[in-house]
């Protein structure tokens, strides 16, 4: 594919991924369009902001006549856009097919992969190669305070990007990041995750596999040498393996940790770093961006100074406001690992303050009952929890659903109080006499959980 398109339309171009790449392609100089049914803040907002005209629905007549449509992967057969764009014989791509094509060849491509930790510690990753002068392209699943933008399609050597292991579109089974052609590959961990496209745990190592088999001889990969699936994964790698986690085993062993309220400070490969960020699971996410950037052979002072300038990134841990002295925070957490490792985080960075838990189960997982035991653990450091109806409750038959009156009976079990209330107006009118101030509320949700921690803001 030779011929560089000038107008490229997006299909479901308010997804995190999506919507960055498209602002990016903006910013090169393509002319970017683009359909999506969810057109909320922050993404709407910041694309708009770039200037990429979005129309609401996907209407085939509001098809442009483009030279590539880009198809996201929450686009399906169906869908009225989608079927215009097959019956009229346009040019479509999926988006990691349009990153192959027109950005990650010839580069030095870093790709972060992993169930939990991937936007984080890609973000980390970029801001080192950034404040180190060396101007890497990049792409985050996510928005980083301290790049402002989740992709940057520079001309340079290197390009760091977040690796999903999520499927690449209704026509490409195969995970997105076995398109990202790695030089570099970092496995943060391994978990049973997709509950929508994966049958079990396996399948997922057999995904890591296709990946880790793709490192060139002259690669590496970075593994959590703390995780048992990972190791499994990497037994048979053709590439060059180090691993990098707290047990004694690992070439890059993680030392000294110390936990203080304004962030972490940790040993490794014999320098001493600080994050400004809470919990072990940041200190890993710290550590493997560090040993990808020790590799390419930035020195430690500069690690150094851009680990200890990290300021986070939203929808991770971000603080929305304070009002009458309670602070509401935002994350993304959406899987029982993510929730408890942000709640442990949370509960080294704020001491005893009281900790409440809001949850709204919507990814393709949380959704179903394949959770149904773990979730309730995952809340043991919450002071008080909160789980809201889930998503898209009809397209789910009743014996697969997650039952969230019973994860909030099991939680309030152990003694501590939880509620389930349906909607997010619902669950403010139940938490409003209960919070004071001084009190945490962290709102979990891949979503916009219906505007939540606006009117939080507003009604506490």
């Amino acid at each position: 594919m030779n011929d560089t398109p000038q107008h490229v339309h997006f299909l479901g171009i308010c997804g995190t991924a999506m919507g960055s790449v498209a602002a990016a392609m903006k910013d090169k100089g393509f002319k970017v369009t683009g359909q999506d049914d969810n057109v909320y803040p922050p993404m709407s907002t910041f694309l708009e902001s770039k200037g990429v005209a979005i129309t609401k629905g996907f209407q085939p007549d509001d098809i442009p006549a483009a030279d590539l449509i880009v198809i996201g992967n929450a686009m399906s057969r169906g869908n009225a856009a989608v079927e215009a764009v097959l019956n009229r014989k346009l040019l479509y791509l999926s988006m990691p097919e349009t990153l192959r094509h027109f950005v990650l060849r010839g580069r030095h491509n870093l790709v972060v992969t992993g169930t939990h930790g991937k936007t984080t510690t890609t973000s980390i990753l970029a801001w080192i190669f950034e404040s180190a002068g060396l101007e890497p392209g990049y792409l985050i699943g996510g928005i980083p305070s301290n790049l402002g933008q989740g992709a940057c399609l520079r001309d340079s050597k290197y390009f760091i990007i977040e690796g999903d292991e999520y499927d690449t579109a209704f026509f490409d089974k195969r995970s997105k990041f076995v398109h990202y052609l790695p030089e570099l590959v970092i496995v943060n961990n391994i978990e049973f995750d997709h509950a929508d496209i994966y049958r079990d745990l396996d399948e997922i190592k057999t995904s890591f596999r296709r990946l880790l088999n793709i490192v060139p001889s002259e690669g590496m990969v970075l593994l959590n040498g703390d995780d048992p699936n990972c190791i499994d994964t990497a037994q048979k790698c053709p590439a060059p393996v180090v691993e990098v986690g707290f047990s004694p085993n690992c070439g890059n062993q993680i030392r000294h940790v110390v936990h203080k309220p304004e962030g972490s400070s940790f040993e490794l490969f014999g320098e001493t770093f600080f994050i400004p960020l809470s919990g072990d699971f940041n200190i890993r996410n710290a550590a493997m961006a560090a040993s990808a950037a020790h590799y390419y052979g930035i020195p430690a002072d500069k690690i150094r100074a851009a680990l200890a300038s990290f300021q986070g990134i939203r929808r991770r841990q971000e603080v929305r406001g304070t009002v009458n002295g309670i602070t509401i925070i935002d994350d993304f957490g959406h899987h029982p690992t993510a929730i408890r490792e942000t709640l442990a985080g949370l509960r080294k960075k704020f001491g005893n303050a009281r900790l409440w838990a809001l949850f709204e189960p919507r990814s393709n997982t949380t959704r179903r009952a394949v959770f149904q035991e773990d979730l309730p653990k995952a809340f043991a450091d919450a002071d008080g929890a909160f789980i809201s109806q889930i998503a898209r409750l009809d397209q789910l038959p009743e014996n697969e659903r997650l039952n969230p009156e019973r994860v909030v009976s099991d939680i309030a079990a152990s003694g501590r109080p939880a509620y389930y209330e349906p909607t997010a107006d619902a669950i403010i009118e139940r938490l409003k006499p209960l919070v004071k101030s001084g009190d945490i509320v962290v709102v979990f949700s891949n979503g916009g959980f219906d505007g939540i921690h606006q009117k939080l803001l507003e009604r506490l």
